[in-house]
C-alpha cells in the first residue's frame, strides 16, 4: 500500500467482524467512519459527506444503492467460497457439513454475490456453532481478504491489474443458494439423529435460531451440544444446568438458551424461560458447565465460558466460589481463561431486561462482578494471569485488569469502556485498576472515546502486557509455557511480595472499598436516577431493535466541522 486512504465501512451494525477491521485498518493510518446501512438517502448522504477512496462493507443486509456502487468501488464481504451466492452462505456449510468454506470479497454490482473477486480466502471448518465460526475463522479470512485487496488497490487505481468475474475463477466451485427458512432447519425429533441435530442448531445460532417447541410452547433453540445420555426419541429427559437435555435416536441434546415469543422474545436460560423445566429431573451439570478448572506444573486454570460472555448474579458468584477454591490448591500461578470466544463481557443484559426489577437486578449482578474482581485484586497467595483468548468487554475487560498479569491473543478486540451502554459509568473497580496500568492521562480516551482496542494498541498504552499467537491452539500452549516458567521462577517468591507491598501500600493511600463505593454511587444514579438512558440503551440491545441512526463516534464524516481532507 503505497498512500492512506479515506475508508467507508458501510454495515448493518457495528458487529465484531466490523470492528476487527476498523481496528486493522486505522493501525497503519488509513482513515476510517462508519456509517449503518439505514436506507438509501441515509447511505448516500454519508457518501457524499465522506468521499471515500473505498467502501467496504462488512456486513450487510441488503443491496448497495446502484447509484453508489456506480461511482465508488464497493467491496462486499461474502462468508462464503468463490461462486457461493445467497443471504445463508455461512448457514448451508454448517448445517450441510462442509469440510472447507470461505470468504470471498466481491466487488459490488447489479446482482448480489456476482461481481468481479477482490480476494478469497479458505478454511477449514470445525464442528462448532455458526457464531464462533464467524468470530473466528470468517473474521480471520475477511481480515486477510481485505489486505490483499488494499494491497492491490495501487495496480487497479493504476490501470494494472483487474478482479476476477466469476466466469474466469477455475476455483469458482460455489453456487446460488436461497434464504435459509424455518422449514430447512426444523427438527425431527423421532427420526434425526445427534449429528443432525446438533448441525441444524449450530448452523442457526446467534441468528435466528431453530423454531421448535419446549414444554408445548414455541421458541427458537440456541446454544446446543451433544450430552452423554439416551431415552426415548424426542423425550426431555432432565435438566442439566440451566439447560435441558432432549433425546435424540442415538443419544442426546443439551439445550442452553431459547427465546420465547410475546412479552419477553429475548434470549434466555431454558430454566429462566420455562419454569417448568424446574420440575424435571436432574441431571449432571458437569459435561455443560461452563465453569472448569484444571491444574498443571504448578498452575491452576479456571475456564468460564459464559454463552456470549454475559455474567449474570448467578455466575459471578459461582465463579467467586470457584477461584477461591483455587486459591486454596498448593499452585503458585493462577491463570483466568474465561472462553474461547469471549473471554467476558460483563453483566447479562438478557437477565437484567427479564428480572422484574431490572434497576434492582442490574445493581446485583454489578455488586456480584465486583466481590469477583475483589477477590483477584486481593490474591496474596498466587500470582495471577489474565489469558484473554477471545475479545472482551465492558466490565469484563476490567476483570481482566484485576489480574497481575494479562496477556491477550493477537487479533482479538477489546471494548474497555461502558459509555455505549447509555452512557453507563462502571464498576469493578476500573478507577483504580485502569489509571494503574495506562496512567490518569492515558484513562481518560479509552473510557470517552468508546472504540474498540486492537492487542498492538492495548500493549502499546498498557492495558495488556502482552499479545502473541492468532491461533487459538497456539496461544493456550504458550500461555500455559509462559505460566509454568512463571510458577517455576527463581524470583517468584520476591515478585510475590513486591505484589503484597504493593496492594497494601495502595490499600493506605486509598483503600479498595473507597473506589467501589464512588463507582456505585454513580451507578446508582444510571440505575434509579431520572436519566433512563441506560435502561433505554440496555432495552434497544436485549431487543435488537434496528438502528435509527449511527452513533457519532463512529460516523466521523458527521462530526461538526468535519472537512474533507485535501488530497
Amino acid at each position: 500500500m503505497n498512500s492512506t486512504l479515506r475508508i467507508l465501512l458501510l454495515t448493518h451494525a457495528f458487529n465484531s467482524l466490523t470492528q476487527r477491521l476498523y481496528v486493522e485498518l486505522t493501525a497503519p493510518g488509513h482513515e476510517l467512519s462508519v456509517e449503518f446501512d439505514i436506507n438509501d438517502a441515509v447511505t448516500t448522504e454519508a457518501v457524499d459527506l465522506f468521499r471515500p477512496h473505498l467502501i467496504i462493507a462488512p456486513f450487510l443486509k441488503r443491496a448497495i444503492p446502484e447509484a453508489i456502487w456506480r461511482e465508488h468501488v464497493c467491496l462486499i464481504v461474502h462468508p462464503g467460497i468463490v461462486g457461493d451466492r445467497g443471504p445463508s452462505a455461512l448457514d448451508w456449510a454448517v448445517q450441510e457439513g462442509e469440510a472447507e468454506w470461505g470468504v470471498t470479497l466481491l466487488q459490488a454490482e447489479a446482482e448480489m454475490d456476482a461481481g468481479p473477486v477482490w480476494a478469497a480466502e479458505t478454511f477449514a471448518m470445525r464442528q462448532a456453532m455458526k457464531s464462533s465460526l464467524y468470530r473466528n475463522e470468517v473474521t480471520e479470512a475477511a481480515l486477510r481478504c481485505v489486505l490483499t485487496a488494499l494491497d492491490r488497490w495501487p495496480d487497479f487505481r493504476a490501470g494494472r491489474w483487474q478482479p476476477h468475474r466469476l466466469a474466469d475463477r477455475p476455483d469458482a466451485r460455489g453456487r446460488l443458494r436461497p434464504l435459509m427458512r424455518q422449514s430447512d432447519r426444523a427438527l425431527d425429533w423421532g427420526q434425526d439423529d445427534t449429528a443432525t441435530v446438533l448441525a441444524r442448531l449450530h448452523a442457526a445460532d446467534g441468528f435466528p435460531g431453530v423454531l421448535d417447541r419446549l414444554f408445548g410452547q414455541p421458541c427458537r433453540l440456541f446454544n446446543a451440544r451433544s450430552y452423554p445420555a439416551h431415552g426415548r426419541a424426542g423425550e426431555v429427559l432432565g435438566r442439566a444446568g440451566e439447560g435441558v437435555v432432549r433425546a435424540t435416536v442415538d443419544g442426546a441434546i443439551w439445550i442452553g438458551y431459547v427465546k420465547r415469543d410475546g412479552e419477553m422474545p429475548i434470549k434466555l436460560p431454558v430454566i429462566q424461560a420455562f419454569h417448568e423445566a424446574i420440575d424435571l429431573p436432574e441431571l449432571d451439570a458437569q459435561p455443560v458447565d461452563p465453569i472448569r478448572y484444571e491444574e498443571a506444573d504448578g498452575v491452576g486454570y479456571l475456564h468460564f465460558d459464559f454463552y456470549n460472555g454475559a455474567m449474570g448474579t448467578a455466575a459471578c458468584e459461582r465463579l467467586r466460589a470457584a477461584y477461591v477454591a483455587a486459591r486454596q490448591r498448593p499452585t503458585r500461578v493462577i491463570v483466568l481463561m474465561g472462553g474461547s470466544d469471549f473471554f467476558s463481557n460483563g453483566l447479562d443484559l438478557n437477565r437484567i431486561e427479564a428480572a422484574q426489577s431490572p434497576a434492582d437486578e442490574s445493581m446485583r449482578n454489578i455488586e456480584a462482578m465486583d466481590d469477583l474482581c475483589r477477590e483477584v485484586i486481593e490474591t496474596d497467595s498466587h500470582l495471577t494471569v489474565a489469558a484473554l483468548r477471545g475479545n472482551a468487554g465492558a466490565g469484563g475487560a476490567f476483570l481482566a485488569l484485576a489480574a497481575d498479569q494479562v496477556w491477550a491473543r493477537s487479533g482479538i478486540v477489546l471494548n474497555p469502556h461502558y459509555k455505549n451502554m447509555g452512557n453507563l459509568y462502571g464498576s469493578e473497580y476500573w478507577s483504580y485498576l485502569l489509571p494503574w496500568r495506562v496512567g490518569i492521562e492515558g484513562a481518560a480516551p479509552i473510557m470517552q472515546h468508546r472504540l474498540p482496542l486492537g492487542t498492538p494498541a492495548a500493549k502499546a498504552a498498557g492495558f495488556i502486557d502482552d499479545c502473541f499467537a492468532a491461533e487459538p491452539a497456539a496461544f493456550t500452549a504458550e500461555v500455559m509455557r509462559c505460566a509454568a516458567d512463571l510458577a517455576a521462577s527463581s524470583d517468584f517468591t520476591a515478585r510475590l511480595a513486591a505484589k503484597c507491598e504493593r496492594r497494601a501500600s495502595d490499600e493506605q493511600a486509598r483503600p479498595l472499598q473507597a473506589y467501589r463505593d464512588a463507582e456505585l454511587a454513580r451507578m446508582q444514579r444510571n440505575f434509579y436516577g431520572f436519566d433512563p438512558s441506560y435502561h433505554v440503551a440496555r432495552h434497544h440491545f436485549v431487543h435488537r431493535t434496528p438502528h435509527s441512526w449511527t452513533p457519532r463516534h463512529l460516523a466521523r464524516h458527521r462530526e461538526l466541522g468535519w472537512q474533507i481532507p485535501v488530497s
